[in-house]
């Protein structure tokens, strides 16, 4: 797993929301840009933050950021996850991997003792002109929006 770096210019990816609409770096130009990935919507860790996010999307906005969800979930199951928890940002629907591959999260994990293949939790915080300003691999899910606006 080769993961970005903080000073590397963020993949110029394209992938469609949970509404189906097409979301590429280029549409972010100008604004940070919090693009975080997690293993599987509407599961615990993810929700919590998830919901953590939404919790302080006020403060990311006057901060001048846009946030972006990423997972290998389908348009549908990320819709249903955004409807449920009232997520105020887009959730890509990244069923090919592309983008999560581009940014090197995909890889080795292990849980309760089994080794397997699937998305690392880790956020990617992009400044204004495209360049990874932070990488956060050690996310806390309940704390998540305060590692990022600290």
């Amino acid at each position: 797993m080769a993961t970005l770096q903080k000073g590397d210019k963020a993949p110029n990816f394209s992938a469609k929301d949970q509404d189906g609409n097409t979301h590429t770096l280029a549409d972010y130009q100008g604004k940070k840009l919090v693009v975080f990935f997690y293993p599987k919507a509407d599961t615990p860790g993810c929700t919590a933050e998830a919901c953590d996010l939404r919790d302080n999307f006020q403060r990311f906005q006057a901060d001048n950021y846009a946030l972006l969800g990423v997972s290998a979930d389908s348009e549908k199951a990320q819709s249903k996850f955004k409807n449920k928890y009232e997520l105020p940002f887009p959730l890509l629907a990244d069923e090919d991997k592309a983008v999560i591959e581009a940014f090197g999260v995909w890889g080795p994990k292990k849980f309760m003792g089994r080794e397997y293949d699937g998305i690392n939790r880790t956020t990617f915080i992009i400044d204004e002109n495209g360049i990874i300003d932070e990488v956060i691999s050690d996310v806390k899910t309940k704390a998540h929006a305060a590692q990022i606006l600290k």
